[in-house]
């Protein structure tokens, strides 16, 4: 299955455009999983996947701890378990090449993602490997959360910031390739009412809300689509770390349920 016929299908599901971050700090575990990224983020996943729309482990995590076989495992249960629930790798991958052609032989052959994080900076042809696959999608980052965004994604190119630049060139050219969305963050809900109206339907993942403290109803108010969804809102650390105790498992599921239907109100 496509991954926008995917993601569509996961919206109708669940009623939610909630995604949930993994990204297990070492430091932060609860002591019931003994150390386990796998254990802490399956716990977590099985405790929340009925109220998301999609998963976003977030690579870094894993590979600093040396820990890649934990995130292949985990990627593998989340196919298996919650077939219904997109899987998106969090890896802003891009490069050259044949390079790039083995970031995304790993995005969606190794780790069975249906769509994974991207850098346009390189180009084109660093993004067409992870189009052109036939198991997958990328999310294109564009103007994202983090305070120093700006520094090159708001600097102005022919009469209008850089990243508009990107939305248009995804929307009117790579989408012909394959199945894009891109990367825009809550926290800045005007230049995400932007991105949408350059970027028509095209799904939008949003990072920054939780513990970045983005605006749940700018969000969903700038950023959804014509059928009231076209949104996956990511949060991580305000639901994976909402009790460091045993009843870790059930905090995170309350704060996500609690997030959910923040979304859902709006």
């Amino acid at each position: 299955m496509a991954f926008h016929d995917h993601l569509r299908l996961a919206w109708r599901q669940s009623n939610s455009m909630l995604c949930v971050g993994l990204d297990p700090d070492p430091a932060r575990l609860p002591p019931a999983v003994h150390g386990s990224l796998f254990e802490f983020c399956r716990t977590i996943v099985d405790a929340t996947a009925d109220l998301v729309c999609a998963f976003k482990p977030q690579v870094a995590y894993f590979a600093a701890a040396g820990a890649e076989a934990d995130l292949e495992r985990l990627c593998h249960h989340i196919r298996d378990h919650h077939p219904g629930v997109l899987l998106v790798l969090d890896a802003k991958r891009g490069d050259l090449g044949s390079t790039a052609e083995h970031y995304a032989r790993e995005a969606f052959d190794r780790y069975a993602a249906h769509a994974v994080t991207v850098n346009p900076y390189l180009g084109g042809d660093s993004v067409a490997p992870f189009l052109q696959h036939p198991h997958g999608g990328a999310f294109v980052l564009c103007r994202t959360s983090n305070p120093g965004s700006g520094d090159f994604q708001s600097l102005v190119a022919d009469g209008r910031p850089l990243y508009q630049h990107v939305a248009s060139r995804v929307a009117d050219e790579w989408q012909a390739i394959g199945d894009c969305g891109l990367v825009v963050g809550a926290t800045y809900p005007a230049e995400l009412a932007t991105v949408r109206a350059l970027a028509g339907d095209l799904p939008l993942l949003v990072p920054g809300i939780g513990a970045q403290g983005g605006d749940i109803a700018a969000t969903v108010a700038n950023g959804r689509d014509s059928s009231g969804y076209g949104m996956v809102v990511n949060s991580s650390r305000a639901i994976l770390y909402a009790s460091s105790d045993a009843d870790f498992a059930e905090a995170a599921r309350i704060e996500a349920q609690r997030t959910r239907d923040a979304l859902r109100a709006r």
